[in-house]
C-alpha cells in the first residue's frame, strides 16, 4: 500500500493519494466495491485539481473582498433579489454582456461585484479585478517602461474584468484614451462589470470630451444590466456608537 501511496504522489496525484490514505486509515476499504473504490479516488482527485485551479483563479484575480452570492443580505431591500440571482448563474459572460452597479458610498457595490467575480472563478471563467484609479495610474507607468501594450493585452484576455469606483475623479487625456482602448479591446467579446458612486446619466462629465466619451458609454451601457443600489451605506450601520451617542440615546429613553 506504502508503494502504491508513493507512486500516486510521484504522478501528483495528491487528492487520489490522500483519499486513499484516509480510506485506508478508516477502514473503509474493506465496504468499497472496486468499482466504488475507483469512483471515490477518481471524485477526490477532481476535488483537489478543481479546488486547486479556483484557489489560482481567485488569488490571480486580486479581488478587494471575499465574497460569495450566498454572503449577500437581501432581507434590507437594497439591491433586487431576483436580478443578483439571475446574473450568479454568469450567463452574462456567455453572452459578453456587462453589468453597471451604481450606489452611494459604502452601500457594498464593491462587495457585490467581488461575489459575482468570485462566482465566475467559481465557473471556471478568467477575472481581473482592478480599482479604478490604480488602473489608470499603473497604466501610465506601463506607457512610459514600455510594458503598455503587454498590460492591455492582459486586460483583453479576461474574460470578467471588474473596475471599482469608477468616476472617483475626472479622467484626463491619458486616462480616458486607455479607457477607450480597454472597452473597444473588449467590446462583443468579453464582461467587464463597473461600480461608481456617480449615476449614469454623468458619467460624460467625468469622461471628459464628448466623442470620445458617447463611443465610450455606447460600448459599455449597450446591453449592460443595471443594478442601483439603495439604502444607508453599510460602514455608518457598522461603526461603533461612541459614549457621547450612548449617552444622548440614554437620555432620550
Amino acid at each position: 500500500m506504502n508503494e502504491i501511496l508513493n507512486k500516486m504522489k510521484q504522478m501528483r496525484l495528491t487528492g487520489m493519494a490522500k483519499a486513499f490514505h484516509l480510506t485506508l486509515e478508516s477502514g473503509k476499504n474493506e465496504k468499497y466495491t472496486p468499482d466504488e473504490m475507483i469512483s471515490h479516488l477518481i471524485e477526490s482527485e477532481w476535488d483537489e485539481r478543481y479546488n486547486r485551479k479556483l484557489d489560482r483563479s481567485v488569488q490571480a484575480a486580486r479581488f478587494r473582498y471575499k465574497a460569495s452570492p450566498e454572503q449577500i443580505a437581501f432581507d434590507d431591500k437594497r439591491v433586487d433579489k431576483n436580478q443578483i440571482l439571475r446574473l450568479a448563474d454568469c450567463e452574462f459572460i456567455k453572452r459578453n454582456e456587462n453589468i453597471i452597479i451604481t450606489g452611494s458610498t459604502g452601500i457594498g457595490k464593491s462587495f457585490l461585484a467581488s461575489a459575482l467575480g468570485h462566482q465566475a472563478c467559481a465557473l471556471g471563467n478568467r477575472v481581473l479585478y482592478q480599482h479604478s484609479t490604480k488602473l489608470f495610474a499603473r497604466m501610465k507607468i506601463a506607457k512610459a517602461d514600455g510594458s503598455y501594450l503587454r498590460e492591455l493585452a492582459k486586460i483583453e484576455r479576461q474574460q470578467l474584468l471588474l473596475i471599482d469606483d469608477f468616476g472617483l475623479q475626472p479622467l484626463d487625456a491619458q486616462s480616458r484614451s486607455t479607457l477607450m482602448e480597454i472597452i473597444e479591446d473588449r467590446h462583443g467579446k468579453s464582461s467587464t462589470i463597473i461600480t461608481s458612486q456617480i449615476p449614469v446619466s454623468k458619467w460624460h462629465e467625468i469622461i471628459g470630451e464628448q466623442t470620445i466619451a458617447d463611443a465610450i458609454l455606447d460600448r459599455i451601457v449597450h446591453d449592460a444590466h443595471r443594478i442601483e443600489m439603495k439604502g444607508e451605506s453599510l460602514r455608518k450601520k457598522r461603526q461603533p456608537k461612541n459614549e457621547e451617542q450612548i449617552e444622548l440615546e440614554n437620555l432620550k429613553n
